[in-house]
């Protein structure tokens, strides 16, 4: 089974061929194939490349399935005596992933 190690949004995954996996936000629509190009790390049994700090020419093959937003995360500020209160709300924008080939 091969593996690889990829790097996207500032994260890093370990991923295999057929999973699914959900990143940062990424351009594309539906079914538009993507490739990562920044591969940190492969592995095909016991066969390890790992790359400084990538490994050139090598990349992983991914179709993008969906785009969506994460249910809102509400943050609130409060300091007591000083009539201070903050409520801010957050949705993050994500991308669902199949990675088709390592």
């Amino acid at each position: 089974m091969k593996l690889a190690v990829i790097e996207t949004g500032g994260k890093q995954y370990l991923v295999s061929a057929g999973q699914k996996i959900m990143v940062e936000k990424l351009d594309g629509k539906t079914g538009e194939k993507l490739t990562f190009d920044k591969v940190l790390m492969l592995a095909d049994g016991d066969k390890v490349e790992v790359g400084k700090p990538y490994l050139a020419g090598k990349n992983v093959i991914a179709e993008l399935t969906e785009q969506k937003r994460l249910p809102k995360v509400i943050t609130y500020k409060y300091h007591s005596k000083n009539r201070y209160r903050n409520k801010k709300g957050h949705r993050q924008s994500v991308t669902l992933v199949k990675i088709l080939s390592v």
